[in-house]
């Protein structure tokens, strides 16, 4: 049995629904558990938010780790504070949504293109999409001009909109395979998929499916990441000779992860 925590890098509750999503495509034998933040923004589409809540991710990210979770995902496109968290994490794999779908839709087609909300999100995107090795097979970016707290007050025209970007990728930039560029995009994928006829990838689920995936090679093969160059950890009689959980760390995490994370 793998053991999975979904964090939703914002501070707000739980959204119920996108719980829900990962409940019905997990194996019968995962255990995930999906928990926000004890504070901060309530979206992420700006850097400054991203600064401000990372510190309480790698926090959260520890504090997994001592739990015995095999797997952490960090639910937000942006890949927040995805290289850090492998950092800190000693034997547990940590996945994002943007490099796990773009890895998925990579297998799936030639080219991909990338639904995003606004245009403000697709120069940090484009980074990630030329880290992870995907320029060249990523046919575009379409932006349906969408907040991330705008997707589900009008589902029907959220649908609308993605649609048509969905379209005009496919039919114009030769687009094979979409991704949803937002996690808050959950519940979408299917109609889009059946409409336009190609995969249509729900970032939620891909990182979520790569994230059992990355428990299974953790539990079974010992495979995680390495820890001789990019990935080394801090020394841990730096952390501690320099008091820095005291300073940095959110006092209550253990108890907030126990008490706040959702069992399914």
């Amino acid at each position: 049995m793998s053991k999975i925590l979904y964090i939703d890098p914002v501070g707000i509750e739980l959204v119920q629904e996108g719980l829900q999503v990962l409940l019905d495509v997990k194996q019968p034998a995962t255990e995930v558990k999906m928990v926000s933040l004890p504070r901060g923004p309530h979206h992420l589409e700006y850097r400054y938010y991203e600064a401000l809540v990372l510190t309480d991710i790698l926090q959260l990210v520890r504090e997994a780790e001592r739990q015995a979770f095999d797997a952490a995902v960090i639910g937000c496109f942006y890949d927040v504070g995805l290289q850090q968290a492998r950092e800190v994490a000693e034997r547990m794999a940590v996945v994002a949504p943007c490099e796990a779908a773009t890895r998925i839709a990579a297998t799936l087609g030639d080219k991909f293109s990338i639904i995003v909300g606004r245009r403000k999100w697709i120069p940090e995107m484009m980074e990630n999409v030329v880290r992870y090795g995907m320029k060249d097979r990523l046919a575009s970016f379409k932006s349906v001009e969408l907040g991330v707290l705008d997707f589900h007050r009008d589902q029907a025209e959220t649908a609308r909109r993605l649609r048509q970007a969905g379209r005009e990728a496919i039919e114009q930039d030769g687009a094979e395979v979409l991704i949803l560029g937002c996690t808050a995009t959950y519940g979408f994928y299917r109609e889009l998929q059946a409409e336009l006829g190609v995969p249509v990838l729900d970032p939620m689920v891909a990182a979520f499916k790569t994230a059992e995936f990355a428990a299974d090679l953790v539990t079974r093969l010992s495979w995680s990441h390495s820890k001789i160059a990019a990935y080394e950890s801090p020394p841990p009689a730096e952390l501690e000779a320099w008091r820095l959980d005291e300073q940095y760390g959110h006092p209550d995490m253990a108890a907030w992860l126990r008490q706040r994370a959702k069992p399914a």
